[in-house]
């Protein structure tokens, strides 16, 4: 049966996994990242997990031990953060390329320098090249239940992509909140054994991890970009799946709120979310037609969900705790990208706050909805503590 119970984001992502029942789980520590795998640790020693649990000895031998087990044909999994993603920025590419479908929770953090522990988006925002599904969760029942979600997705035989599941470093790997364990039975019902021929077997010979010219590679590219196309359809589908036997759905790609006769659209990533939502029923109260639009995902990238999301907006603007030196925000850039596929005639701003793990206010939120309809500079850094002018 279902039970409840008080768990930080980390503590639900490790219970989710645990629901997959991986294989093979390969860990090193990296605040903010590691009580994830301490959980699972315990849950490995107490007999409530059966699997290997490999202790490595970096970042890069976590993603590349589990590259080898999914080689292998074992349901795996692996947690890392910020530093440690970079780490693994070579296994990355590796992983997708060789279609390997393992599950890793990033637990999103400021890249340095300056050094930093708290919370941004810079980590996985600069690997979005990488060839990994991309989710985003606010909440930690959405961590543990991407969890599973996630293994369905990316062992599905038309995707066969690895997914990153990021969790904002802090507001949700540390905060508690309750939450809805599915039980073993109802789990195994969601998410059945993995099965693949995308591994070394004696019984059935394959070349894994070879190397392509000039004449073919472009090829092999091409098949993983459809793949990552693909997985649109698939994770709509495990969204619905999900929803009929646990009765909770995110939405698929995108979650809008408010948004049907909305005039100005804040579009977010992951637990800023919820304080969105809270200022925009506050402008509701008032009269002021505004709505949240949150993408769950960055890659695949929901292009044509969002085009639908925005067609009747006035104004947008990109809430994004991410910032590409010497441009914009990335987020924001692919928004405009879809805009402009469109021809959609609405203006557009972009909000970067929240770096290194400052606090993005109820006030900040109002002063973007503010700029929203009065305009101003199409860049802004909110929450500027000095004037770096003087």
């Amino acid at each position: 049966m279902m039970s409840k119970e008080f768990l930080s984001g980390n503590d639900a992502f490790a219970e989710g996994v645990r629901l997959a029942r991986p294989q093979v789980i390969s860990v090193y520590p990296i605040t903010p990242q590691t009580t994830v795998v301490e959980r699972l640790s315990e849950m490995v020693e107490d007999k409530s997990l059966n699997c290997e649990l490999i202790h490595v000895e970096s970042e890069h031998s976590a993603l590349s031990c589990a590259i080898g087990a999914s080689a292998m044909g074992a349901r795996t999994f692996t947690a890392t953060s910020s530093q440690g993603l970079l780490y693994m920025a070579e296994c990355l590419q590796y992983a997708s390329g060789g279609r390997f479908p393992i599950v890793m929770m990033n637990a999103n953090r400021s890249t340095a320098l300056p050094w930093n522990i708290y919370g941004d988006q810079r980590d996985s925002l600069s690997q979005l090249d990488s060839g990994w599904i991309q989710v985003y969760v606010e909440d930690a029942q959405e961590s543990l239940d991407m969890a599973l979600q996630s293994f369905l997705i990316a062992e599905n035989p038309l995707v066969s992509t690895p997914v990153m599941v990021n969790l904002d470093g802090f507001l949700l790997t540390h905060t508690y909140e309750t939450v809805e364990i599915p039980s073993q039975a109802d789990a195994d019902r969601f998410l059945p054994s993995f099965q693949t021929e995308n591994k070394m077997s004696l019984d059935h010979p394959k070349n894994l991890g070879f190397t392509v010219g000039p004449d073919d590679n472009q090829e092999f590219k091409y098949i993983q970009h459809r793949a990552m196309l693909e997985s649109k359809r698939i994770i709509a589908e495990t969204d619905e799946k999900f929803g009929g036997i646990f009765g909770r759905r995110y939405g698929g790609l995108t979650k809008g709120y408010l948004i049907d006769d909305a005039d100005y659209i804040l579009i977010t990533l992951g637990s800023i979310t919820g304080l969105c939502r809270e200022v925009a029923d506050e402008l509701r109260s008032k009269g002021e037609k505004v709505g949240v639009l949150k993408l769950r995902f960055l890659r695949p990238f929901p292009l044509d969900e969002l085009a639908a999301a925005l067609k009747n907006a006035k104004a947008i603007g990109v809430l994004e705790k991410d910032i590409s030196f010497g441009y914009e925000g990335t987020v924001y850039t692919n928004v405009n990208s879809v805009i402009a596929q469109n021809g959609l005639c609405l203006q557009t701003y972009n909000f970067i706050a929240g770096l290194g793990g400052r606090d993005i206010t109820k006030d900040n939120i109002k002063e973007m909805f503010d700029q929203l309809k009065t305009g101003g500079d199409r860049v802004n850094f909110i929450g500027m503590g000095v004037n770096i002018n003087e």
